[in-house]
């Protein structure tokens, strides 16, 4: 009979210092607003998927839709005036 041996020990041995970087975090910290937008466009979508939109699921997914392209307009010009490294 096979033993089936786990290999945790090995993966999480370098746990410690595998630490997301202060530069990392600001990015995460960052990009936030357009992840929310993101998951309230998906939410809005997921509503939709076992009944016939009504227009009020419409304007919730086009409320969504501009959020995030807002959120992403707002990224883009930050980063392009230098504020993200």
């Amino acid at each position: 009979m096979s033993h089936i041996v786990t290999v945790q020990d090995a993966v999480t041995a370098f746990a410690d210092w595998v630490e997301p970087t202060a530069a990392e975090l600001d990015a995460i910290e960052l990009e936030t607003p357009l992840i929310l937008a993101e998951v309230d466009l998906l939410d809005a979508q997921i509503i939709t998927f076992d009944r016939t939109p009504t227009e009020l699921d419409a304007r919730r997914i086009r409320r969504a839709r501009r959020r995030v392209l807002a959120e992403r307009r707002t990224l883009a010009n930050r980063s392009d005036s230098g504020e993200v490294a």
